[in-house]
């Protein structure tokens, strides 16, 4: 497996100095950028299967072990606070459940019936997605949550960095295979693996969030303001686009319960909440045809 080849740029790294070895970082991370390059049609294929699963009122689901399966989890969990989803619309699954965030739980990962069963327990239907992450392409828990999940008749995806085997295409209806190469310690897939699974996640949902109106310009106007930093970007965010100051839009911010676009449409089009809510509801959430 390429994952698990030596690395011909990092032979004798315990011999070389700290500076050098910041400098084959770079080199094998400039790879990495280049291998999620290559998949750009692959990934807009993936994310036009989840914008439509999204408006067909599915949910995605990542689900992975170790490594892939916490950068599945940390992408799931920014998403409320981000976009304001609800937590049930993206899901993270990995193995060994939530104590394998903090600790390893090795022997988890070598079993597809547990994968299988991990579908089962999160009740996935038709109408969803699954993205299946497994650096090595042979994760047997991926594997068998993948089987599941199609035979379900859920969409499936796998996301791997190698070349995907022939028997996955009987269950797997589309391949991400950034191919990043051998890693620089060998083997150890957090790295160049990882940094192109967290590349690919961060396109899956985010492009699939704008598609659904969650971002105007490139302003992050459904973010939940559920902190004291996430309020005061909500109030420039409302400045921004509606050119009010600080203490009109931090009170309209107030009368709109929270919602920066709620506030955003009373303000452009001077109205009360209730009717900016029906507003945005009629524009399916997108406030770009209300502001022009």
């Amino acid at each position: 497996m390429i994952t698990e080849q030596q690395n011909p740029n990092s032979t004798d790294i315990d011999l070389k100095s700290i500076s050098e070895i910041v400098q084959i970082f770079h080199k094998e991370d400039r790879k990495t950028i280049e291998a999620v390059a290559a998949e750009s049609d692959a990934i807009a294929q993936a994310v036009e299967m989840i914008v439509e699963t999204f408006r067909n009122g599915g949910k995605l689901f990542y689900i992975g072990a170790g490594t892939s399966g916490r950068l599945g989890v940390l992408d799931a969990s920014e998403c409320p606070p981000t976009f304001r989803t609800e937590p049930e619309m993206v899901q993270g699954i990995i193995a060994g459940g939530d104590i394998a965030l903090r600790n390893s739980v090795e022997g988890e990962e070598d079993k597809p019936e547990s994968g299988a069963e991990a579908i089962r327990k999160h009740h996935l239907t038709q109408q969803d997605v699954i993205v299946g992450i497994a650096s090595s392409g042979r994760t047997p828990y991926v594997l068998g949550a993948l089987k599941e999940a199609h035979k379900i008749g859920a969409k499936t995806i796998f996301l791997s960095c190698v070349p995907p085997a022939a028997d996955l295409h009987t269950y797997v209806d589309h391949f991400i295979t950034p191919i990043v190469g051998p890693e620089i310690v060998t083997g150890s897939t957090r790295l160049k693996a990882g940094t192109a699974t967290k590349l690919v996640l961060n396109m899956l949902t985010t492009i699939s969030m704008i598609k659904l109106g969650k971002v105007y310009k490139n302003l992050m106007v459904d973010v939940k303001a559920s902190n004291t930093k996430l309020v005061d970007r909500s109030i420039r965010i409302i400045q921004t686009v509606t050119g009010v100051d600080e203490t009109v839009a931090n009170t309209t911010l107030k009368k709109a319960e929270g919602s920066v676009k709620v506030a955003i449409v009373m303000l452009i089009k001077g109205v009360k909440r209730s009717e900016a809510v029906d507003l945005l509801d009629k524009h399916q959430g997108f406030l770009r045809p209300i502001i022009s």
